[in-house]
């Protein structure tokens, strides 16, 4: 019998980072001395009265289904932080847990999306985000920003693209992979433009916690009124914020009938989130913020530390990242250039080059949109961002 998959699986590209991640780990088990800069997740361990709070599920025997959208207390404890630290008024009713936001996110595509529907997505993007909306049977265009303008896109790039089959805009602030960061003004006129054109709102806000240089706390594109409110479908987590991502626990704040249509998705699809993981994310949602504090303020100098770095090498540059914890790595000038006998005729024979050669492994910008880019995560200790950099200028040192 001949092996035949469908149509709509053939047309799904794997992760790149989840690739180059996994490379890099292999190889780290092999022995080799590589180092690696490709997956975005924190280096430190989950707070400890995040995982006492796990055991202590685990010995109680909260071991269980939950409801499938999640528990009441940790609902609860999303809607008081959505009041506190955003200034949004939710309902229990309106929140649905996940397993992890990259879940979240492909069932709010699922719920609003029909075949054929447009889902307008900045460039450069996370890389699931278009593989997400083709799996909801939607069509994603892209929106292409630059260096120049921070990577940031103005309403007349979105005014370009719009049209009756638009149904949505994906907005990821601060952005993976480029650290951007929209402004209360900036936020306010993308705002307008969705109520205006009555379409939703995709906002990813699982690196807010993670905003520099004195910017102004985080603001979410729900707060401006009601109207984009009803419009908006926030995406967070926990795994970022307070290094869990493996814990899995992302969640969506909605307008109660899209929350609803997303529990009726998931309670098919995978039933409820982990239950010993949920407790876990209620005490980190609820529980002392020193801990985040520290990493955020070890993200912000490794950030400083490789935006120097970086911009010290000739040949390569960057721009300095308002939050998040990713650099992209302009490499335009090296391309053509050669290695050896090998030319650099894009950025992934680069990548490939300095993971065999240096043993340096860094993310293609093709996967996020972005060609002529290498993406830097820093969420790694300050030893390894040395030891990279050196590995890199070694590497360019001897093309011709």
């Amino acid at each position: 019998m001949e092996i035949s998959i469908s149509n709509k699986a053939k047309g799904i590209s794997p992760s790149p980072t989840l690739a180059i991640d996994s490379k890099f780990k292999m190889m780290k088990k092999e022995g080799i001395d590589v180092v690696g800069f490709g997956a975005g997740e924190p280096d430190f361990d989950t707070p400890e009265h995040i995982k006492a709070a796990a055991i202590k599920a685990i010995t109680d025997g909260f071991t269980k289904y939950t409801p499938a959208s999640g528990t009441v207390e940790l609902k609860k404890a999303i809607v008081n932080k959505l009041k506190e630290e955003n200034n949004l008024d939710y309902e229990i009713s309106d929140i649905v847990v996940s397993n992890g936001a990259k879940h979240s996110l492909v069932n709010a595509f699922m719920a609003i999306l029909n075949p054929g529907d447009e889902v307008i997505i900045p460039t450069p993007f996370w890389v699931s985000y278009p593989e997400m909306v083709k799996l909801a049977d939607g069509k994603p265009v892209f929106v292409e920003t630059t260096e120049e303008k921070n990577f940031k896109f103005e309403i007349a790039d979105l005014e370009k693209v719009l049209n009756d089959k638009t149904k949505a805009l994906v907005l990821n602030n601060p952005s993976n992979p480029t650290g951007m960061l929209y402004t209360r003004d900036e936020l306010k006129k993308i705002a307008d433009f969705a109520v205006k054109n009555n379409i939703y709102v995709i906002s990813d806000e699982i690196y807010e916690a993670l905003v520099y240089d004195g910017k102004e706390s985080y603001i979410s594109i729900a707060s401006f009124g009601d109207e984009i409110k009803d419009l908006t479908i926030i995406v967070n987590g926990v795994s970022k914020t307070y290094a869990m991502t493996g814990w899995r626990i992302g969640y969506t704040a909605s307008d109660a009938k899209i929350a609803k249509a997303m529990s009726n998705i998931q309670s098919h699809a995978t039933s409820n989130p982990n239950s010993i993981a949920q407790v876990a994310a209620t005490a980190a949602l609820t529980g002392p913020k020193d801990e985040v504090i520290k990493m955020k303020d070890a993200f912000f100098e490794r950030r400083n530390r490789l935006v120097e770095l970086i911009n010290n090498i000739e040949g390569v540059s960057c721009i300095n990242p308002d939050g998040a914890f990713y650099v992209m790595m302009n490499i335009s000038s090296l391309i053509g250039r050669k290695y050896e006998n090998t030319v650099i005729d894009n950025v992934d024979t680069l990548c490939e080059l300095l993971l065999s050669e240096v043993k340096l492994a860094l993310v293609p910008g093709t996967g996020f949109g972005a060609p002529n880019f290498v993406r830097w995560s820093y969420a790694t200790g300050m030893d390894n961002i040395n030891e990279g950099i050196r590995r890199l200028n070694s590497f360019i040192e001897k093309l011709s």
